[in-house]
């Protein structure tokens, strides 16, 4: 039976409409593919909390968690992520890479120009609409 993992997201949008965007760096599964930033929700802790932290974490930055966008079942060859994507807004700080080899602001439109993770591929769609 396959692992199963939750792991939140966020959408985060700066004055401009753009939406930024993670490349994965090589250390990382998936190396190559584009994602929203976040991570794993850890034991007790909510996905807002979890989506704090992680960004915090991975971009240095804070952010304000603004609504759900949406939620992905995906199964990939040794688990299945649960991905909840959220709407944010950074609140303090500039985001500054630190696990993922690059970071770029996208318009709605170039968002399909980057090869993203299979799981993020609903909530491109969904935002593309």
């Amino acid at each position: 039976m396959k692992r199963r993992i939750r792991v939140v997201a966020a959408v985060i949008y700066n004055e401009h409409n753009q939406i930024l965007c993670a490349k994965r760096s090589a250390e990382m599964s998936m190396p190559g593919k584009w994602e929203f930033p976040g991570g794993k929700v850890e034991n007790g802790e909510s996905d807002v909390d979890a989506l704090t932290r992680e960004i915090k974490e991975e971009l240095q930055c804070e952010i304000e968690v603004e609504r759900l966008i949406t939620e992905v079942n995906h199964e990939y060859e040794a688990i299945i992520v649960q991905l909840v994507t959220y709407a944010a807004k950074i609140m303090k700080g500039i985001p500054l890479k630190s696990e993922h080899e690059k970071l770029e602001w996208l318009t709605l439109d170039q968002l399909s120009s980057v090869d993203w993770a299979e799981a993020d591929l609903p909530t491109v769609a969904l935002l593309a609409k």
